[in-house]
C-alpha cells in the first residue's frame, strides 16, 4: 500500500467522523473541516464504522462509504459519516443520546483490483484473510466485506467468498461461476478504543 496515514492522521481522521456525525446530529448540516493534512485532499475510497460498544463487546450501528477513489477522502469521510449515523437501511438513526455510548472506524482503502483467474475455485488462495477486503459483483448485484469482518466472524476464505455473496444477495456459492467478477482492497482501519477516547490502528492480524 502505497499510501500511509500516520497516527496522527489517522487520529485526525477519526474525530472527523464523529465530529461531523455530531455537528451533523446538533445542527443538521456539515461542519466545513480546518487544518487539512494534505493527505485527505487526495482521492481515497473510505468507510465509516458506527460501533454500539456494550461490556466491552460491539455492535453494529452502521457502515456505508465509498468503495473507490472518486472523492478527496475528506469528502469521502464526511458523507460516509453522516450516511453511517443517519441512513444505514439496516438501523434506525443515530440520535444525540447515543454519541456517549458508540465507538467510531474509519476505513481507508486501497483501490479494488479484479482477481483474474480461469478456474473459480482458485479464488480462496488468490485472497487472504487478515489482509484483504472483497467485493463480489454479479450484473445489478454487489457486496462489499471489509477485510476486519472475516476475523471478527472467525471465518476463512472459503466463507469469507460464500458470505460477501450473501451480502451481494447471491446464492452462497456464486463465486464459483466464471459469470461473477470478485475484487479484492486492502484498508487502513483507525478505531476509537472507547466512546470518544484513545484511538489505536487496528492491526488486523490481532483481531
Amino acid at each position: 500500500m502505497l499510501f500511509e496515514l500516520s497516527q496522527q492522521e489517522g487520529e485526525s481522521i477519526v474525530h472527523l467522523a464523529r465530529n461531523t456525525v455530531k455537528f451533523f446530529l446538533e445542527k443538521n448540516k456539515r461542519q466545513p473541516p480546518k487544518d487539512l493534512s494534505p493527505k485527505l485532499l487526495e482521492k481515497c475510497g473510505a468507510f465509516v464504522t458506527i460501533n454500539t460498544l456494550t461490556d466491552g463487546k460491539q455492535e453494529l450501528r452502521g457502515c456505508i462509504g465509498y468503495p473507490y477513489p472518486t472523492n478527496p477522502l475528506v469528502d469521502a469521510i464526511i458523507d460516509s459519516a453522516i450516511n453511517a449515523a443517519t441512513k444505514d437501511p439496516r438501523f434506525e438513526p443515530l440520535t444525540i443520546d447515543e454519541l456517549d455510548k458508540v465507538i467510531f472506524e474509519v476505513s481507508v482503502l486501497t483501490p479494488p483490483e479484479l482477481i483474474q483467474t480461469d478456474n473459480p475455485k482458485e479464488y480462496v488462495h488468490k485472497i487472504k484473510v487478515g489482509e484483504d477486503g472483497l467485493i463480489i459483483g454479479h450484473g445489478w448485484h454487489k457486496g462489499l466485506l471489509l477485510p476486519q469482518v472475516p476475523l471478527e466472524w472467525g471465518w476463512d476464505e472459503e466463507e469469507f467468498l460464500c458470505q460477501c455473496c450473501v451480502k451481494a444477495g447471491l446464492p452462497p456459492d456464486r463465486w464459483l461461476t466464471k459469470d461473477v467478477k470478485i475484487y479484492k482492497f486492502k484498508a487502513i482501519i483507525f478505531e476509537e478504543e472507547t466512546p470518544n477516547g484513545g484511538i489505536k490502528r487496528l492491526n488486523l492480524k490481532s483481531v
